[in-house]
């Protein structure tokens, strides 16, 4: 099973995650992204290339 993962020291909280992945991120009241569900779905891999930051990472696979 995938393992997804948010670096929460690189993350800037920019939102794009959870805009593109919703039902696997979210922000949390720190304003940083967090994986609330691991899923192997496909807006996952969108949201890792997506993330200006590289904060996000698949392990596992």
């Amino acid at each position: 099973m995938v393992k997804i993962k948010v670096d929460t020291e690189k993350c800037i909280g920019c939102g794009l995650c959870p805009t593109v992945c919703p039902s696997v991120f979210a922000l949390g009241k720190d304003g940083k992204a967090f994986v609330k569900a691991q899923k192997d779905i496909p807006c996952v891999k969108e949201a890792l290339e997506a993330c200006p930051v590289s904060a996000i990472s698949e392990n596992g696979k």
